[in-house]
């Protein structure tokens, strides 16, 4: 199928599937004319990046755990790479909560302002 239909299929502009391709997560054959063409399996390949970004992994990690998948076994780096990519995350979401309650704080002190917290005030 042509890089257009690939893109229909899997919900995904072709943009997306040139980048894949610079990176080496998705394969292309290419005709004499030089247009790109892919086998029924890159729907399922590129929905599989498409998840895998969802959860927040980089196109970097993403080739590090395609070998594993294409050889249809996790292995232990494979496990220790996608634990260290959960602890980054759970970390970002700590790092956000704290953003959010000093933001709610200052919520609060605008909508209640005391002369400690606003100079007009005093």
């Amino acid at each position: 199928m042509r890089i257009g239909d690939l893109a229909a299929r899997a919900g995904v502009s072709v943009r997306s599937l040139r980048y894949y391709e610079e990176q080496g997560l998705l394969v292309a054959e290419r005709t004499t004319s030089g247009q790109r063409t892919y086998d029924e399996p890159a729907v399922d390949r590129v929905r599989l990046v498409q998840q895998l970004y969802a959860a927040g992994l980089s196109s970097r990690t993403v080739a590090q755990l395609l070998p594993c998948v294409d050889a249809g076994r996790a292995t232990e780096e494979s496990f220790a790479l996608l634990t260290a990519e959960r602890d980054r995350i759970t970390a970002q979401l700590a790092e956000l909560t704290a953003a959010r309650d000093r933001l709610d704080e200052v919520i609060a002190i605008s909508e209640h302002p005391t002369p400690e917290h606003c100079p007009a005030l005093r």
